[in-house]
């Protein structure tokens, strides 16, 4: 799902989440604000409460909750962007709470990572849903990625790097993945191209002559691939701490093939 509207226009995902603080800063009141907000979208209320003072929104948020409930208008949340979220989300369970809005849930953004979650579920903090934007669109813990073009094939013959820490298998290759009984990657094999080795190929041609080769998948088709690959992650590779390297096993034909060329080289 998403909260930008244009892309759901666009490309038809489902739009959901809360106002901008423009949203609010746009109305003289922030009441007013809350009630334009839920006649525009009275199935899916969920409130920004932290443009101007938390505890106050949340106040606000709960008077509005009951005066929609006598109209049959659900609020289903509240969003907090700022401050120390784990403090702030209890103050602001203990208002609804105490305003009989215990059905209301609180969800918290702003900068948030996986750590972060980790963290505030630790500490049992009354969330009930992390919405992550920037963090899961790029990658602040490794903003680069370490990578070099190396060839390992010149005119039908193969060929590898040697030097120190940095060698590579020669010739076209192919990873196969291999699963466990639940379905969950047990090791990855990596062999010659042209190979018949027991798993799922992994690379495809989605290039060729700078052209694609196929038209690009719908974003519900992406969605499911996604799903499906984050399941298959070993328990081992979902842990924030003491993470392992996916396991990988070098074919018999591939070190054969090291071998040969190794023994050509000049």
């Amino acid at each position: 799902s998403t909260a930008t509207v244009e892309a759901g226009r666009r490309f038809g995902i489902p739009v959901v989440g809360t106002m901008a603080h423009s949203f609010i800063q746009a109305h003289a009141l922030e009441t007013d604000a809350f009630r334009n907000f839920a006649a525009c979208r009275p199935q899916d209320v969920v409130l920004l409460i932290d443009t101007y003072d938390t505890l106050r929104g949340a106040r606000r948020a709960a008077e509005l909750c009951k005066s929609l409930r006598r109209d049959g208008v659900r609020v289903r949340g509240v969003r907090i962007d700022s401050g120390d979220l784990e403090l702030e989300a209890r103050r602001v369970r203990g208002i609804l709470d105490a305003e009989d809005c215990r059905e209301v849930r609180i969800f918290v953004s702003g900068g948030i990572d996986e750590h972060s979650i980790a963290t505030m579920r630790a500490a049992q903090a009354p969330i009930d849903a992390f919405c992550i934007g920037t963090r899961l669109s790029v990658s602040a813990d490794a903003p680069s990625l370490d990578c070099a073009y190396k060839l390992q094939q010149y005119a039908g013959r193969p060929c590898r790097k040697r030097s120190q820490w940095k060698e590579t298998w020669p010739g076209p290759r192919q990873v196969y993945r291999q699963y466990d009984e639940d379905d969950r990657i047990g090791v990855d094999v990596l062999g010659c191209a042209d190979e018949v080795v027991e798993g799922k190929p992994m690379l495809q041609l989605v290039m060729h002559g700078g052209r694609r080769v196929s038209p690009p998948a719908p974003l519900d088709v992406i969605r499911h691939h996604c799903a499906e690959e984050l399941a298959s992650l070993p328990t081992t590779l979902r842990a924030l701490e003491k993470t392992t390297f996916s396991p990988v096993k070098i074919s018999d034909r591939q070190h054969a093939l090291a071998t040969e060329v190794d023994r050509v080289a000049r």
